[in-house]
């Protein structure tokens, strides 16, 4: 037991310790664990801590993680994906493998290695890819969207991988196990005959999608009367181990698995209910598997050979970006959504730790060709992190052109200055031209800018952060700022520039969320709106009048509810402060207790007011 808790203390501090920092540098969660890793590698070697048993416990983080990406696709959004799913994942695997294997075949090793070597590193890190993206949020743009596709088509290839490596052994016959690299797991179909292997197969499938469509449903309807939330977690977690044991059982990806029976209950009510219950085990799990990725590098092996592995990993994630470019521009997906793509793929995968093995038990190469596969591909995945930074830094500020682009020249000054032509600036600037308002619009995504002006609005590109592109739009001289940008921190570098230098300017500012607003009223801004405040408004009108309440005293109950929130947030805002978290800041915390206490039996009463006086 208390070898235990030391392994998990050992763990948890090194992650609470690097991420945080890791963040604050720019370098991404994902690299801050990986150094974590790297960091207490000695201190788990000195325990004789089992590195590899932890990391295949801990890549339940990743079965978790497509779980949960599978809640957010519909069937017919991933049907939709099919194309994508074997043009570009299949395209990637066999394209990637065939030139990786022409450049080992090209070292003089005999092509069967060459070959095991070409598949086992065309597979890419679905944890560490999608959880940067994420992070990025950039999984749903076109870039996102394209290696999401290429990485969920490299779970299904593993599969056939499986297969075919133990042909490519030493006198074309294999000796290990028929499992992932796991001779000791139990597999159903290992001694069945193909076609029966083949049924059971299916069979466990069909299985997966009954009890997601037919049996989840009633499952949580009788856990919810007994009112504990702990049960709902720890259904949702049978529920999530169950399907990737079943994988496991027929020789499947327990991710593939988990992530079809995530597509399954994308239309569930429960959906949000098995995305909050699983997320906090996800990030935790992922968190343990980057730190373990780094603590597993093998640094004696790797000092005595380095420039051999810098070269092999340097070449193996040239090789990957090449192929990826290829790949991209035959599919259509151009500029800087081309280098995101290439990019967030050049690395090699999780799963290539239990190629790896599976080829070592199967003779297709020996341990010392497997020690150094293995120091390649951490190498590769401890550089993705930096890949990202290079596309943020460099390769999306350029456009992909080399160069910065230039922005328009303003030659007119108006009274009012939209900052951001998006979902919420378009809106804002319609309204205003309608009402004949003279504006002037800046916005920095020249491709969404190029279909404005061919519907006819007039728009300049450039960075509205900028003081000398303000100044040429006549700052100075406005009476109105709308601030609409879509990102956080560009918001907040145009309100505190708006208001700390232009005293006589309204600024109005578009805030992503309730912490955002007391953010933004810290700097002196005053007039701010939160996004998804007035569709949250409207569907709580919609609740009421769907329960019976007619619509004008819906409409009464949500002003009045309105009145509240507003006037209890401007005492709430000043007592936030930039330096503490909401979390621990005790004078805010305490004022909104205060405020509940007193605001919600006078909210109550009001409500009820407003429901007997119009009967």
């Amino acid at each position: 037991m208390t070898g235990f808790l030391i392994l998990a203390f050992l763990i948890l501090l090194a992650g609470v310790v690097a991420v945080p920092l890791a963040t604050r540098f720019g370098l991404g969660s994902v690299l801050g664990y990986l150094l974590a890793g790297m960091a207490i590698s000695p201190l788990l070697s000195a325990l004789r801590v089992n590195v590899e048993a932890l990391q295949s416990f801990a890549e339940f983080g990743v079965v978790m993680m497509l779980f949960i990406i599978g809640l957010e696709l519909e069937p017919k959004k991933l049907w939709a994906m099919r194309r994508r799913l074997i043009g570009l994942g299949g395209g990637q695997v066999v394209l990637t493998t065939l030139v990786l294997a022409g450049i080992v075949l090209a070292y003089g090793v005999r092509w069967e290695t060459a070959l095991a070597i070409g598949m086992i590193l065309a597979v890419s890190s679905t944890a560490i890819v999608l959880q940067s993206l994420e992070e990025k949020g950039m999984l749903k743009s076109d870039g996102g969207e394209a290696s999401f596709s290429v990485l969920l088509m490299q779970d299904v290839a593993v599969i056939p991988m499986l297969a075919i490596l133990p042909l490519l052994a030493v006198g074309g016959v294999g000796t290990g196990a028929a499992s992932a690299g796991h001779g000791d797991e139990l597999n159903l179909v290992a001694n069945l005959p193909t076609w029966l292997s083949g049924v059971v197969t299916l069979a466990a499938i069909g299985l997966v999608v009954f009890v997601g469509a037919y049996l989840v449903r009633p499952v949580f309807r009788f856990i919810a009367m007994a009112q504990l939330r702990e049960l709902f977690t720890a259904v949702a977690l049978v529920f999530v181990i169950g399907i990737a044991l079943l994988m496991s059982f027929v020789g499947l990806s327990p991710a593939l698995g988990t992530f079809l029976a995530g597509v399954v209950l994308a239309n569930s009510e429960y959906r949000h209910e098995l995305e909050s219950d699983i997320g906090p085990f996800k990030g935790l799990l992922l968190g343990v598997f980057f730190i373990t990725v780094g603590a597993g590098i093998n640094f004696p092996l790797a000092m005595e050979h380095f420039g051999e592995v810098l070269f092999w990993a340097a070449l193996l994630i040239t090789a990957k970006i090449a192929v990826l470019l290829v790949i991209a521009r035959f599919a259509g997906i151009r500029r800087q959504m081309a280098w995101l793509f290439a990019l967030s793929l050049a690395q090699a995968g999780e799963f290539a730790f239990v190629l790896i093995s599976f080829a070592v038990g199967n003779r297709v190469f020996g341990q010392d060709t497997a020690d150094m596969l293995l120091l390649v591909v951490s190498l590769t995945m401890l550089t993705t992190p930096l890949l990202f930074i290079l596309y943020d830094k460099v390769i999306a500020r350029a456009y992909c052109g080399g160069k910065e682009p230039v922005a328009d020249a303003i030659d007119e000054e108006n009274p009012v200055i939209v900052a951001g032509r998006g979902r919420v600036g378009g809106i804002v600037a319609r309204m205003l031209q309608a009402a004949g308002f003279a504006i002037t619009v800046i916005d920095y995504d020249s491709e969404h800018l190029e279909l404005v002006r061919k519907l006819g609005y007039r728009t300049y590109f450039g960075d509205a952060t900028r003081p000398d592109l303000l100044h040429a739009a006549g700052i100075n001289h406005a009476r109105l700022l709308v601030v609409a940008l879509d990102e956080r921190e560009q918001i907040d570098k145009l309100v505190k520039y708006a208001v700390a230098n232009c005293p006589n300017l309204h600024v109005l500012a578009r805030a992503k969320d309730r912490n955002h607003v007391y953010e933004l009223w810290s700097y002196g801004c005053r007039d701010i709106v939160r996004e998804t405040y007035d569709s949250s408004l409207r569907m709580g009108r919609s609740a009421f009048e769907a329960l019976g309440i007619d619509h004008q005293q819906a409409m009464a109950m949500s002003d009045a509810f309105e009145e509240m929130d507003r006037t209890s947030m401007r005492e709430v805002a000043n007592l936030y402060d930039a330096n503490v978290p909401p979390s621990r800041n005790e004078p805010l915390l305490a004022k909104v207790r205060e405020l509940r206490q007193e605001w919600d039996p006078v909210l109550r009463a009001q409500m009820e007011d407003i429901i007997h006086r119009t009967r």
